[in-house]
């Protein structure tokens, strides 16, 4: 089968919940379907979610991480942090736990940490933390109780690198802050866990080809920060579940149950001004040139891992975006890569109109 890009925008468009926009009442399953939304910026997480679904409150994101316990935060595919659904939690968790690159020699050497130490430190994070929610002090004070100084000592030289491997073994979750300072817990405090599912990898790899997709081997393995052979690997046990695709000519895989729908997709229509991270915007990475309109993908994707704000027409990036606090205002300012009819140009100020629900926002062009 041989579809185009063009077709492949029309997908994921739909497949992100683009095209139209869900009820609050389907908040969380977006956030499923989305694989988790990216939370290194918790602004741009609930943005995300915003720019999908309709009659959400300021403060959702919020009450549902820390009132009703129905997302979860956590370090996730890649070391980045996501927010997960809670009921999903031990889908994830799973496959989070098949990591071993933090079990390597290497790894060891490069972050200056013996095995046996590390081993130390995943017991204590998981001991201390037991019923309690901790700063990153008071856990690193209680790892050292119960372990050594040396060890405590790691957990204060780096934000994540000892703790992502405790988040990964399900050890490890964020908790309500304490003013400025970050806490965590232990998962079977915080939420109900749930015993975790069979061949999870599997699972989070189909429903990555059902956002992402089509996509190579290579692109699944960036995404799920993995070696491309291990994506492969990944891959072949999907059997006839994923089948192979071209685009445009090139080879690619897709859900075999997902083919026809993506063979027969209708083009869409729309202006949506997505947030910097955006997962619509991470799933192009690798083929962003594919997905624009006009511009360069240097102007989406800049250094230091940085994704822009995008300016989303008819299911390409067709701009960027940002936007500037002024006292009790804030200033948008559009910039697309190629001039915006006027149709275009009044779906962006209903577009600016809808982000300004929670705030005074003025249009500067």
């Amino acid at each position: 089968m041989n579809v185009t890009w063009r077709q492949v925008a029309a997908w994921r468009v739909r497949a992100h919940s683009l095209d139209v926009r869900r009820p609050a009442e389907d908040a969380l399953d977006v956030v499923s379907e989305l694989c988790g939304l990216h939370a290194q910026l918790m602004a741009s997480a609930e943005a995300t979610l915003h720019a999908r679904v309709d009659g959400l409150p300021p403060d959702f994101v919020a009450k549902a991480l820390w009132d009703d316990r129905t997302l979860v935060k956590t370090w996730s595919m890649r070391g980045t942090l996501h927010l997960l659904p809670s009921r999903e939690y031990a889908l994830w968790q799973a496959g989070f736990a098949t990591y071993q690159h933090y079990r390597k020699p290497v790894w060891h050497r490069g972050f200056d940490i013996t095995a046996e130490e590390l081993e130390a430190l995943l017991e204590g994070v998981s001991d201390a933390l037991k019923g309690q929610v901790l700063t990153r002090a008071e856990l690193a004070d209680e790892v050292a109780r119960r372990t050594s100084p040396h060890i405590g000592d790691k957990l204060r030289e780096s934000w994540g690198v000892y703790l992502k491997p405790a988040s990964f073994q399900g050890r490890l979750v964020f908790g309500p802050g304490e003013g400025q300072l970050v806490r965590f817990t232990r998962p079977d405090t915080w939420i109900d866990v749930g015993p975790p599912p069979a061949d999870a990898v599997a699972e989070i790899a189909l429903r990555f080809l059902a956002q992402q997709g089509p996509a190579t081997r290579e692109e699944f393995a960036r995404w799920w920060g993995v070696s491309p052979a291990e994506g492969g690997r990944v891959f072949k046990t999907l059997g006839d579940r994923i089948m192979p695709v071209e685009v445009d000519g090139v080879p690619r895989w897709f859900r075999t149950d997902s083919a026809s729908a993506l063979r027969d997709v209708e083009p869409v229509a729309g202006v949506r001004l997505l947030p910097a991270f955006d997962q619509y915007v991470v799933a192009a990475s690798r083929h962003a040139e594919h997905l624009l309109d006009g511009g360069s993908p240097a102007r989406v994707y800049r250094p230091q891992g940085w994704l822009s704000p995008v300016l989303l027409v008819d299911g390409l990036m067709a701009g960027v975006w940002s936007a500037e606090r002024k006292g009790r205002r804030t200033a948008v300012t559009v910039e697309p890569f190629r001039s915006l009819s006027a149709k275009r140009r009044k779906a962006v100020l209903a577009e600016i109109d809808r982000m300004a629900e929670a705030a005074d926002v003025t249009w500067v062009d």
